[in-house]
């Protein structure tokens, strides 16, 4: 996590009760570890908004951050200049999609939660410019919001929390008011649910999947039993998440699932790499999805030299040979 948004952690929690802090970090760990929908406001006061950033901002801020980096590498980003954040709460996106799009001028944030509101604004003031000067504003997420217009919509981490029925008006609303869509959910097998139907409905209304789906057909990972596309963002825990998780290690991965998709063709991956990549002497077998719709191994010998050079190099997520679509940025 850039140290920016880790000082700004450090100084507006600075002066916050640990103890209260550490018995609302466990409410909230609960409650996400439901599985469930919750049926209230689940950040509804000041104190539950301070554990959350502590607890949580860093690891979504991760997932998002990698999230970006797939869309960058295939030139998705390029001419982003204006941002909704979704349900963003404490402003998680917001810093990840400032570091991502150094030509953002524009962002928004939108949350049902005024605390988590509140102190994402506090935050934001430590930040760069356009995260200083970002707009925060109440909305209901529990009907179909009228978003303001975006280059780029971040629903993230929120359609879990909504009741199934819905979800899909989220998704429309984003697809309204942008022209490129990121969904990121937790990567269980329910988050990955979620994201699936946002990609469904996406698709349906005839936009182009960018990442990590390297085609528009049925999920073929989805068709496994027991199996669910999903990725992995490692970051550094802060001292005070330390605390608050009662974790000892110096680091955490984060597993998430997400889609990108635009309203205009993009560039997108020929093949993304679903596991982590098992090495033998002479030998990388990749797991890939396809562009052909297809999911399996993929076996890399040392007689083609330069694919077996970037297969030791590839890792779980990365997409796999040459970029496909308009103006297709260098492959990876």
């Amino acid at each position: 996590m850039p140290h920016r948004l880790t000082d700004a952690l450090g100084a507006a929690l600075a002066d916050s009760d640990t103890a209260a802090l550490r018995r609302a970090t466990a409410r909230l760990v609960e409650v996400y570890r439901s599985g469930a929908p919750p049926s209230s406001q689940v950040l509804a006061d000041p104190v539950a908004a301070a554990a959350y950033a502590a607890y949580r901002m860093p690891a979504t801020h991760a997932a998002l951050a990698r999230a970006l980096g797939e869309a960058d590498a295939l030139g998705a980003l390029a001419g982003i200049r204006s941002l909704v954040d979704v349900g963003g709460g404490t402003g998680a996106a917001l810093w990840a999609v400032a570091e991502a799009v150094p030509g953002l001028e524009r962002a928004t944030v939108l949350d049902g939660s005024a605390d988590a509101l509140a102190l994402g604004r506090r935050l934001a003031g430590y930040g760069p410019p356009v995260v200083a000067a970002a707009g925060w504003a109440p909305v209901e997420l529990a009907t179909r919001p009228t978003l303001p217009a975006a280059d780029l919509a971040v629903v993230s981490y929120v359609l879990g929390e909504l009741a199934e029925d819905r979800r899909a008006d989220l998704v429309d609303a984003a697809i309204d008011a942008a022209g490129l869509v990121l969904v990121v959910e937790p990567g269980t097998p329910r988050g990955f649910a979620a994201v699936l139907a946002a990609r469904d409905r996406l698709v349906a209304a005839g936009w182009h999947l960018v990442a990590p789906c390297p085609h528009p057909g049925p999920c073929p990972v989805a068709a496994r039993a027991g199996d669910w596309c999903h990725f992995t963002a490692r970051l550094d825990r802060s001292a005070l998440h330390r605390r608050l998780k009662g974790g000892a290690l110096g680091h955490e991965d984060e597993k998430f699932s997400y889609v990108l998709a635009s309203r205009e063709p993009l560039p997108h991956s020929e093949a993304r790499v679903l596991r982590h990549p098992a090495s033998r002497k002479g030998m990388v077998t990749l797991e890939l999805c396809r562009s052909d719709g297809t999911a399996g191994p993929q076996i890399v010998t040392k007689r083609d030299r330069e694919s077996y050079r970037r297969a030791r190099d590839a890792a779980w997520g990365d997409a796999w040979g040459e970029p496909r679509g308009p103006e297709a940025a260098h492959p990876r």
